[in-house]
């Protein structure tokens, strides 16, 4: 990476805002991976995305006012996750998945105390899906419980306006996390099988 930066003309002139659509490609082709794709398919685009990670390190470095590089981005994910594992790295205890999760949210909390709401920190910039899954977890930490009743006579199967849709989503999204599901992998697997719907019918068209 350092001799990339330092001898290509384009790496050179790349910031970390140019990189943030190749960011979000290199994280969608180890999704794909994961989900459908080989175990070399996995180990390259893994490799992808740690290179994206290495090139952030690398402008971050030469940053004039406040640089850091891989090694500090290394040192500051151990501290973090030794915190937030007082189980393995301290004398807590957790015998559970559920336990588990409560030392972690402890150790996240105390690290986010400057936060106003628990909205803070969620990125707009996630999928429609995968981001109303996560809002409604945290609006059911204050107690706030999407509700779509004053449209369901009409909504129900058939929806009547983009609103009353957005209404019917946003409770589907709600039985997901309730169950334990993935709204944004639900339908990503759901569009596989219609791709492949298409594919069959062009073949046999």
């Amino acid at each position: 990476m350092r001799a990339v930066r330092e001898r290509c003309v384009w790496s050179q002139r790349i910031t970390h805002r140019d990189l943030v659509p190749y960011l979000i490609e290199e994280s969608h082709e180890v999704i794909e991976a994961v989900e459908s794709g080989t175990r070399d398919d996995l180990r390259e685009e893994l490799g992808d995305l740690l290179w994206q990670v290495l090139f952030h390190s690398a402008i971050a470095a030469q940053d004039p006012d406040d640089p850091f590089d891989i090694d500090d981005v290394a040192q500051t994910l151990t501290e973090k996750m030794v915190r937030r594992h007082p189980h393995v790295f301290a004398g807590e205890v957790a015998t559970t998945p559920d336990e588990v999760l409560v030392h972690w949210n402890a150790a996240k909390a105390a690290e986010k105390r400057t936060r106003t709401s628990v909205l803070d920190g969620v990125p707009r910039g996630m999928p429609a899906l995968a981001l109303a899954q996560k809002l409604v977890g945290r609006a059911a930490g204050v107690g706030v419980t999407p509700d779509a009743s004053g449209t369901q006579p009409s909504s129900g199967p058939h929806p009547s306006s983009e609103g009353e849709l957005g209404d019917a989503m946003l409770v589907l999204v709600s039985l997901a996390r309730e169950r334990g599901w993935d709204a944004e992998r639900a339908l990503r697997e759901r569009l596989r099988l219609l791709e492949d719907e298409v594919r069959a019918a062009e073949v046999e068209g």
